[in-house]
């Protein structure tokens, strides 16, 4: 990764990798406690919660004007800067499938489909982010971000909050919450100007839904000959509030990310362990374990209780200018109700000035857990045989959460003016092997296996 200075202009859609990285750094969009520069963008209608979110960032930024100014001429004498900028993305997505919710994440409460025929709570987001250089050695963050949450709120959510010290100009420490390194886009996956799509795939992304843990990690940045890497080991933990009291909680979070370039190729490999905790459904697992030794057995079984959760991920993508290619593939297992799932997408896109079309394909495939998975009803008195069956009807559904679904993508970016591009993308969504995939709030007249067809149009810019 590289450090930059003024901000170049626009002069490729989805510039290449190593020119993208430059430009992301100018903007303030990375993790690095660099500087940001602020633009204009144009203005669109967002749910109440973000208006508000975006209104008071305008206005604190426009207070800020002078001050980041002033704060690049106290970096260039050694004295503390400060900077301000954000990003977003304002999006409306429709979906064929009125039994159903197609949704970017599954930490959003609904989508496009069964709940509304328009969505724009799958793609919208605000991000503000502030950049403190103490010292040449010294440095934080603070990135802040809104968005849908599972309780319908738009309360925003501190992402990064860290601080850095720089040990040598290949070493450097940080301490507070930072971005897992987990997807070549980990990075930056909130910021919709960063890549292609409309959206990361949800098929890989989706499956570790976590960008950030709060702990430390080390990183080690290296030239060879013809190699520059980075080496990132981590520790830490994470504990996010769902929704009426649930969480999620994840403890002695650790792992290990190398990315590598070589001219315009670019890698990355992560592995991450924790011990994770899920507080979904508790009248549920109550229930089950009321019936004595098969149900604590079905409910261990099943229950997300401090299980041992592991992910794997390997990227690259080739982009030496004109055209792109990106894949990814990743392993997730937790026994649990979360299950076992493989998924991987490929895409590419060729660029004709400012016009960037592109396709792709991506697939998950979902593994049940081991164990026992439905009580047992023989020689059970009829009441109990009863609720244990409506136990059973449960159990099934919650099984069938684990997701198996392919989708095919098209579609169109348009670098309309500086840091700001306007996407089209068509999805065709196929739920799998008697899952739902990846949608949610499903009626009882959905069916696994039918197809969704899913528009989505977004504004995308960072400031």
């Amino acid at each position: 990764m590289h450090s930059a200075g003024s901000p170049p202009r626009l002069a490729v859609p989805v510039p290449p990798a190593a020119y993208l990285s430059r430009r992301l750094r100018a903007a303030g969009v990375h993790d690095d406690n660099e500087t940001m520069y602020p633009i204009h963008f144009p203005g669109k209608v967002l749910p109440g919660a973000v208006r508000a979110s975006l209104l008071a960032f305008c206005m604190t930024g426009a207070a800020h004007v002078a001050e980041a100014a002033d704060a690049t001429d106290a970096t260039n004498t050694g004295a503390p800067a400060w900077k301000l900028s954000g990003f977003g993305t304002l999006g409306a997505v429709h979906s064929s499938e009125r039994h159903a919710d197609y949704s970017s994440s599954a930490l959003k409460a609904d989508g496009a489909g069964r709940s509304h025929a328009w969505s724009a709570d799958v793609d919208s987001k605000l991000g503000a982010q502030v950049d403190w250089q103490m010292s040449p050695r010294w440095s934080a963050v603070l990135q802040v971000v809104s968005e849908q949450r599972l309780d319908y709120s738009y309360r925003p959510r501190v992402e990064w909050a860290n601080v850095k010290y720089q040990a040598t100009p290949e070493l450097a420490l940080r301490v507070g919450r930072i971005a897992l390194p987990m997807f070549v886009a980990a990075d930056y996956r909130k910021v919709g100007y960063a890549y292609p799509w409309v959206r990361t795939p949800v098929e890989l992304y989706g499956a570790v839904p976590l960008s950030s843990s709060d702990g430390a990690d080390l990183t080690w940045r290296w030239n060879g000959e013809t190699l520059r890497g980075t080496t990132q080991a981590f520790a830490g933990r994470t504990d996010m509030a769902l929704y009426e009291g649930a969480r999620l909680r994840g403890s002695g979070i650790a792992g290990l990310s190398q990315t590598i370039e070589r001219g315009a190729l670019s890698a990355r490999a992560s592995l991450i362990t924790t011990r994770l905790t899920v507080s979904l459904y508790p009248e549920l697992f109550a229930g089950l374990r009321a019936f004595g030794g098969q149900g604590i057995d079905v409910a261990d079984a099943i229950a997300t209780e401090r299980k041992r959760a592991n992910a794997f991920s390997i990227g690259m993508n080739y982009d030496p200018g004109e055209w792109f290619v990106l894949a990814e593939a990743g392993h997730y297992r937790v026994d649990s109700f979360l299950g076992t799932t493989n998924s991987f997408y490929t895409s590419g896109g060729y660029r004709y000035g400012a016009f960037t079309p592109f396709v792709g394909y991506a697939r998950i495939t979902g593994k049940k857990p081991p164990g026992p998975h439905a009580l047992s009803l023989d020689g059970l008195p009829a009441p109990y045989a009863a609720a244990g069956g409506e136990l059973n009807l449960v159990l099934d559904k919650l099984l069938r959460t684990i997701a198996s679904q392919s989708t095919v993508s098209a579609g169109l970016r348009w670098d309309a003016a500086p840091n700001v591009a306007l996407k089209l993308q068509y999805d065709r969504v196929t739920p799998r092997d008697g899952s739902r995939g990846t949608m949610m709030n499903l009626g009882p007249a959905f069916r696994s296996g039918q197809t969704a067809h899913v528009a989505s149009a977004t504004l995308d810019f960072v400031f």
